[in-house]
């Protein structure tokens, strides 16, 4: 009699883990994964030094059923977990903080300090929400492990250092990542929005997010006496003709129909008002879809800065010095079909309103090498709202300014943000391995 009972139980457990969806089972998980969060928050590390947090996240993988290899392409951890024949997903998620100090009046805020690379003292803080993209990626290998009854192929979680510096990505890809592990058939990753109403999930077909390109420029010139102008060459006025004309690029150089944005962030020059300087030094962002546009726009800066100190009547040794800092990011283009197929997949299953079609952004991603390598990965980069409904619905009227990612008051709600992302990753993993 006790078997039978002991049989039945068991077929009833059963029977009710199967029923259990992706749905269910963020919900079962969150205090869990809140108390994760929360932990990822306070202990934020800068790119490339993200060795506890990767020590964390591989643990969590561990517990979960997966192979795990840490340290590949500096600190990114890499778990496999097989299931049987069928597709293999990859799912990766960014570790690194920003050196920002947190201001957002929490009790969980962020005090860490550290010294950067130049030796400052620094604040540290997840103001980019990789926090909660973690979170997301744990609770996801977790469900996804949990339902292995409903899916059968191979995942591939990825835990990848410094997005912010545009290195990590590459580094993975460069020390093997699609050729030690099994190559993928798609790749997945979210990104938080900070005006996407938690609960909500955005999306955006083809470009979703730009070309990145960092440049130093070095104007030379011939100081002197700031009273005796006519005995010098002024960089800082050479400078302002070079600003000026820049914006010539995108204004009347580049299509409409293009996006694009040349933008001088900084330019340092002079130490005193009666000395003009024998140099100044600016630095650019350039953003772009199109690899033409990107290519176009570079070489129009040479141009214009050539242009400007010939008219300047500078000799050709002293002609300005370009550099590209090695952080460039391609542009992030969601594969047409993939995310059609996901979409349609979000609505069926968390229904219309909470799927939001957004506009492309200028911001950029190294998420987009995972598809920019000779495989030609399919991938797909999808928003998850992180904001208080009626604080959302008041910045979508214009009547407030939410803070944007990067500023030290960005504020994810913890729930039903994370709820939402771990249900919405796993239901696009599980959609891709439908038996």
């Amino acid at each position: 009699m006790r078997y039978t009972i002991y049989i039945i139980l068991c077929i009833l457990f059963c029977t009710s883990l199967m029923a259990q969806t992706a749905k269910d089972l963020s919900s079962q998980d969150y205090p869990y994964l809140e108390k994760l969060y929360l932990h990822l928050h306070q202990n934020p590390e800068l790119s490339f030094y993200e060795t506890n947090t990767a020590k964390r996240l591989a643990e969590e993988l561990r517990q979960a059923g997966f192979q795990v290899t840490e340290n590949f392409g500096g600190t990114g951890v890499v778990g496999i977990l097989k299931n049987g024949p069928g597709p293999t997903v990859l799912i990766r998620a960014d570790m690194d903080a920003l050196p920002v100090v947190e201001e957002t009046g929490k009790a969980y805020a962020s005090k860490v300090t550290t010294k950067d690379e130049s030796g400052n003292t620094v604040g540290v803080m997840h103001a980019c929400g990789h926090d909660i993209h973690m979170t997301v990626w744990a609770g996801a290998a977790r469900t996804l492990a949990k339902l292995k009854s409903k899916w059968s192929g191979t995942l591939i979680m990825v835990g990848q250092p410094a997005e912010e510096r545009s290195g990590g990505a590459k580094a993975m890809l460069k020390e093997g990542l699609y050729s030690k592990f099994p190559k993928p058939d798609y790749a997945l990753a979210i990104h938080v929005s900070p005006t996407l109403a938690a609960g909500r999930i955005g999306y955006r077909k083809e470009y979703t997010l730009a070309n990145v390109d960092f440049m130093d420029i070095t104007v030379y010139g011939q100081g002197g006496h700031g009273a005796y102008p006519q005995t010098t060459i002024d960089p800082i006025v050479l400078s302002a003709r070079i600003i000026t004309t820049l914006q010539t690029i995108v204004s009347r150089e580049t299509s409409p129909l293009e996006p694009a944005v040349v933008t001088v962030g900084a330019i340092h020059g002079g130490a005193k008002g009666n000395v003009i300087p024998n140099e100044v030094q600016m630095q650019l962002t350039m953003r772009s879809y199109s690899d033409q546009v990107r290519k176009n726009t570079i070489e129009k800066i040479g141009r214009i800065c050539r242009g400007e100190a010939i008219a300047a009547g500078l000799p050709e040794s002293k002609f300005p010095k370009l550099t590209m800092r090695p952080e460039e990011t391609p542009s992030t283009y969601n594969d047409p079909a993939l995310t059609e197929r996901i979409i349609s997949h979000f609505k069926a299953t968390f229904g219309d309103p909470q799927i939001q079609e957004v506009e492309p952004s200028m911001a950029g991603e190294d998420f987009a090498l995972f598809g920019r390598t000779d495989e030609k990965v399919p991938i797909f980069l999808f928003w998850l709202g992180t904001q208080d409904g009626s604080m959302a619905e008041k910045a979508a009227k214009g009547e407030i300014q939410l803070p944007s990612l990067h500023s030290s008051r960005f504020c994810p709600v913890p729930e039903p943000t994370i709820k939402t992302g771990v249900a919405a990753m796993s239901e696009a993993a599980l959609r891709l391995f439908k038996k």
